[in-house]
């Protein structure tokens, strides 16, 4: 099992951001996070790509230090993603710093940082990003932030970037909830656009759609296995995902339970090139 979607997020990267949009939603302060708890989470994953965000609008700001010395003190195998935004005018000496901590991709998160990914002031970053070989991982879809523009995070906006870099590897994370299907049809035409399906078999509905589309549209070799930890571990994610499989649907078509199984049990390194 390899996870593509793990958080090393503590409570200093937040600023007031979490305190003040987030809490009131979930009802719960974000705590900090041990390296010894991850590893113990992540019993039976192979490996996993661990990431935190940065959005200077909201003064969210995870540093690449951190995640590089998160990953060295893991006992699991992990892939460091530098959480970069591309409307810090020196996002590429960023990109040159957490290359040189060894991060080997990148995490963006539009919603809070305000940017829209097709917008070719972006372009400078994509290219560099694909001419090193750095997957992007994007946060696409909803945010319980009330600061959050929801107009830069539908995941159709990716269907111009991989149009003008085709060859740069990228995952819609969540699956663009709830714009599910878009994303499918995004992945679909797509060769390089990848998604994870973190968080969307939360939903007992919006999961089975979720997973029906693109088991309809033929695409379910384009998700990947992410457990949004720690709000959900591996087995938990994975065990969730099962129970979508096993739900009788009455009139309506059933998800495959090998399906599921292909995606909890894909080789994402391999798609990535990240071994």
């Amino acid at each position: 099992m390899i996870d593509v979607h793990t958080h090393c997020l503590q409570p200093e990267h937040w600023g007031e951001e979490h305190r003040r949009h987030w809490q009131p939603v979930y009802g719960k302060e974000w705590r900090r996070y041990t390296v010894e708890e991850f590893d113990a989470a992540m019993v039976g994953v192979e490996a996993a790509i661990v990431f935190g965000i940065k959005a200077t609008m909201a003064g969210v700001h995870t540093p690449h230090q951190d995640v590089a010395d998160f990953c060295t003190r893991a006992k699991t195998k992990t892939f460091g993603f530098m959480a970069l935004d591309p409307s810090d005018a020196d996002v590429l000496d960023q990109l040159q710093e957490g290359l040189a901590l060894g991060l080997s991709g990148i995490k963006l998160y539009p919603v809070l940082a305000g940017f829209r990914p097709d917008d070719p002031a972006c372009f400078p970053l994509y290219a560099e990003a694909e001419r090193q070989g750095l997957p992007i991982l994007w946060h696409m879809g909803a945010t319980p932030s009330a600061i959050g523009d929801l107009s830069v995070t539908q995941p159709l906006l990716i269907d111009g970037v991989a149009r003008h870099f085709p060859n740069l590897k990228q995952i819609i994370a969540h699956m663009g909830h709830p714009w599910y299907l878009d994303t499918i049809i995004v992945l679909r035409k797509n060769p390089n656009v990848y998604a994870d399906v973190s968080a969307a078999f939360a939903k007992s509905y919006g999961g089975y759609q979720a997973f029906m589309n693109a088991q309809e549209w033929g695409v379910t070799n384009k998700l990947l296995f992410g457990s949004d930890y720690p709000f959900w571990t591996p087995a938990e994610s994975a065990e969730l995902m099962r129970s979508l499989a096993r739900k009788e649907m009455g009139p309506f078509p059933n998800i495959a339970p090998e399906t599921m199984e292909s995606i909890i049990n894909r080789d994402a390194l391999e798609i990535l090139g990240l071994r």
